[in-house]
């Protein structure tokens, strides 16, 4: 599994989580911080990219769309640093890893994660 990390997060998960062992990279080693999120969306679909993000606009997009991929996972914190968000983002990842590789939306927080599968229902 592949995962793309979107601009809104900081570029330090990337390390974070491929020391974790996931296939990592930020947006800003591939496009510019200034593209849409459509554009980060198509890249990540064509390339079998796993989107990880704060944005609420990902689910937007995929709901839209009605497509079943690329798969999200949003964090949904405060605190969005892998310091504080790290161990909890990594174990909801390894359980959750199957469901990303057939097309998903996963909300992660503090508490607990959902999972919806794709495509979304508008």
């Amino acid at each position: 599994m592949k995962i793309l990390i979107g601009m809104n997060l900081s570029p330090s998960w990337e390390n974070y989580l491929n020391e974790a062992g996931f296939e990592c990279v930020h947006w800003s080693k591939i496009g510019k911080g200034s593209e849409s999120d459509s554009i980060l969306f198509e890249y990540a679909k064509k390339n079998n990219y796993v989107i990880l993000t704060h944005d609420l606009d990902f689910g937007a997009i995929l709901a839209h769309s009605g497509e079943n991929g690329p798969s999200v996972i949003q964090i949904r914190s405060n605190n969005i640093t892998p310091e504080y968000f790290g161990k909890k983002l990594i174990l909801v990842l390894k359980q959750v890893e199957s469901y990303l590789k057939e097309g998903t939306l996963v909300v992660v927080d503090e508490a607990r994660h959902r999972i919806r599968v794709l495509p979304l229902k508008k």
